[in-house]
């Protein structure tokens, strides 16, 4: 079954084709993806304008599926079924994929599903060479999410711990904007922290001693606090290096908590395998720190392919194709959930 998914949830169009048949072989099934980041776009307001989003979609959904099906060598009556995200993500981003892949199957007669876009970043890992077997923690880490679910296989999840206020990828965006740096921010905070000294300021860890939850919007006050009492003027050459350690301090303190509540996630559910997806799985910090952690108890931790760890097409198709297998299909008509707790998908025998 070859399978395309159409990913539009926020800042990236994404769209790829996931063959079934070739699941086993080295590309794991997956034929063929393109991706366009919005990056450029939003960088000049600081972080996403909803409505461009939306616009921009909408602008790049037909010229990339050309593309992907020509560099696959495909027509468009190959495709055997669209998957697409439905949620939760911004309305109006979501409802230019589903309209889109919902026309599409409607006009080549073929199924259609809806997909939950930290479902998709979840099993991308099992895209990958090291690919876990079941139950594992999972650690889905955006800049729209924070979670830590118990998965012991696609579709039963338990939710452990989620963030009470603002996301790990939003948090590091508006550290990243009190800094003076440029959007997206996690990226931008990594490269000043490569200079700088955690250990220089003393930031606090939300919540550690409370369960699972994760708490960050006071770690971006302490941060906003650091800044007023520091000097870190951006023009200003002297005061470089306070500003590194500002970001080294950050960044450290965030991939600690994120750690920490990892290995007492492992110790609740007597788990010994942990799976970290999302776009803020790719930090180099939180690898190195978990990877210490983990070693510790004898768990391992296992990552999504490099290309898969921001949003993208590959990880809809392929979780689409799950639950096509599973005899899922949306009908007719059109929706999308930018809400939608994955508590509530149903399990796939």
């Amino acid at each position: 079954m070859k399978v395309l998914g159409l990913e539009t949830s926020c800042d990236e169009t994404g769209l790829a084709i996931f063959d079934s048949s070739q699941r086993h072989n080295t590309n794991q099934g997956l034929i063929g993806q393109v991706l366009y980041s919005q990056i450029e776009l939003h960088a000049t307001y600081g972080g996403v304008v909803p409505e461009l989003a939306s616009r921009d979609h909408i602008r790049k959904l037909i010229p990339l599926l050309n593309q992907l099906l020509n560099e696959c060598q495909l027509q468009k009556t190959d495709i055997d079924a669209v998957a697409f995200t439905k949620g939760p993500g911004l309305v109006g981003a979501l409802m230019t994929g589903a309209l889109f892949g919902r026309s599409l199957a409607f006009a080549l007669d073929i199924p259609a599903v809806g997909v939950h876009h930290m479902e998709g970043h979840l099993l991308a890992v099992l895209l990958g060479q090291d690919a876990p077997k079941f139950p594992f923690v999972g650690l889905l880490v955006s800049g729209g999410h924070t979670l830590l679910v118990a998965v012991k296989g696609v579709g039963q999840y338990q939710i452990l711990g989620e963030s009470i206020d603002d996301a790990v990828g939003e948090c590091f965006d508006k550290t990243a904007k009190m800094l003076g740096l440029a959007y997206p921010g996690g990226p931008n905070i990594a490269k000043l922290a490569e200079t700088g000294n955690p250990h220089a300021f003393d930031l606090p860890r939300p919540m550690l001693g409370k369960g699972l939850d994760f708490s960050f919007s006071g770690m971006k006050t302490a941060v906003h606090n650091l800044i007023k009492d520091n000097p870190t003027d951006i023009d200003n050459p002297n005061h470089a290096q306070t500003r590194a350690d500002i970001a080294a301090g950050f960044q450290f303190a965030v991939v600690d908590t994120l750690a920490k509540k990892c290995v007492k996630a492992l110790q609740h559910t007597g788990f010994s395998r942990l799976v970290i997806a999302g776009g803020v799985s790719a930090n180099l910090e939180l690898r190195q720190i978990l990877a210490k952690q983990l070693a510790k108890i004898g768990a391992t931790v296992h990552y999504a392919p490099p290309a898969l760890c921001t949003d993208n097409g590959a990880m809809i198709a392929f979780a689409g194709w799950w639950r096509l297998r599973a005899g899922q299909c949306d009908d007719l008509a059109v929706s999308c959930l930018p809400r939608w707790s994955m508590s509530d998908l149903a399990k796939v025998d």
